[in-house]
This record gives structure tokens, sequence and C-alpha cells, in this order.
């Protein structure tokens, strides 16, 4: 009896035994193969991290481009225009405004020096005419104060160059109280007051004043 009860007992121990050590070697088992998928996922995860911030610094890149673009632009726009080369000073004819198409006419038409006063010329008030017009070129006849014409002037250099007052200094010489004219095909010098009339040669007309 007690022989069959020892046996009954082996055998019990036998299968708790065999049973718990295959649940222990079964459940290592199940923990490996975690551990192994819990590692490939956290390379999965660690390569998408990857490529999230290679992505992330691939546009951040891109946006810090885009603004440095867009702020060379503007100190591109608010930087000041660069200056032309300046062309060296000379003579410069004096500016006469417009003739309205009515206005008063000077009587007797006066040449005068750079002293002399501009405006409408009368027996009354001896004015130099400043809206001469030329009657056989059609040209405003410029003035330039404080310049006489050099002797070696002729038609074919102001036929050349007029009206550009930079190439006309060519033939113009620094003499202070005297005035330059010159329409395309006449010039003349003056220091006093003069009456155009005595001066045939030219065939200017006063172009008429603003009242």
């Amino acid at each position: 009896m007690e022989d069959d009860l020892d046996e009954l007992l082996d055998e019990v121990e036998q299968k708790f035994c065999r049973g718990g050590c295959g649940s222990s070697s079964a459940l290592r088992g199940s923990e490996s193969r975690r551990e192994a998928r819990g590692a490939e996922e956290t390379a999965e995860e660690r390569k998408v991290r990857v490529t999230t911030s290679e992505q992330h610094r691939g546009s951040d890149t891109e946006d810090i481009d885009a603004l440095l673009d867009e702020l060379l632009e503007e100190d591109y726009s608010d930087s000041p225009p660069l200056k032309s080369e300046q062309l060296p000073k000379g003579p410069k004819a004096v500016k006469t405004p417009a003739a309205p198409s009515g206005g008063r006419k000077c009587c007797p038409v006066f040449l005068g020096g750079s002293a002399t006063t501009n405006g409408v010329g009368t027996a009354l008030s001896n004015r130099s005419c400043d809206q001469l017009r030329c009657t056989s070129c059609d040209f405003r006849v410029l003035m330039f104060d404080d310049y006489e014409w050099d002797s070696s002037c002729d038609y074919l250099f102001l036929r050349n160059n007029m009206p550009d007052s930079q190439k006309l200094r060519a033939k113009l010489k620094r003499r202070r109280g005297l005035r330059a004219y010159a329409c395309q095909c006449s010039w003349f010098s003056a220091r006093e007051l003069a009456d155009l009339k005595q001066q045939p040669q030219l065939r200017w007309v006063c172009g008429k004043h603003q009242s």
C-alpha cells in the first residue's frame, strides 16, 4: 500500500516537474521572442525617427534659405541706387521758362552781359531778352553767363553739338561779365546792353514772355 502511494507521488512529481520545466522553457522562449521583436521594433522606430528628424532638418534648412533670400532681396530693394558717373562741371545754359501762347514781347529786343537783368525789354526798362528764338534754324537761343565764345567757334561746331551744353563748353571761355548766346546757326558774346537790330547777322526774335 505504501509502495503504491510512493509510486503515485513520484509520478505526480515527475508530471508537475516536467510541466513546470516545460512552462519555464516556454516562458523563457516567449520572453526571448518578445525581446527580439522589441529590438526589431526599436530599430525600426529608430530608423523612422532618424528619417523624420532628417526631413525636419531639411525642411528647416529650406525655410532658413528662403528667409535669407527674402532678407537679401529686401536689402537690395532698400539699398540706394548706384550713382551714375558725374560729368565734369562746366558752363550751364541759363534756364528760361517756356513762353506761353499769349504774352508780352520785347520792344526793342536787347542783348546784354551777365550783369544785365533779364526780362521784357522796353524803351524804359533796359532788360536783355531771355526768350530768344532763331527764325532761321528754329532753335531756342541758349545763354551762358560769364562766358564768351572762342574765336575758333563756327557754324559746323554748333550744328553738330547744339543744344548739348557739355559739348558746347569745348568752345566756351570763362570771362566774367560776359554772356555767350547761341542757336544752331549763330553765336554772339555780349558785355554791354545792345539792341538786337544792331546785329543784322542774328536772325533772332523775342518769343514772348510770361505776363
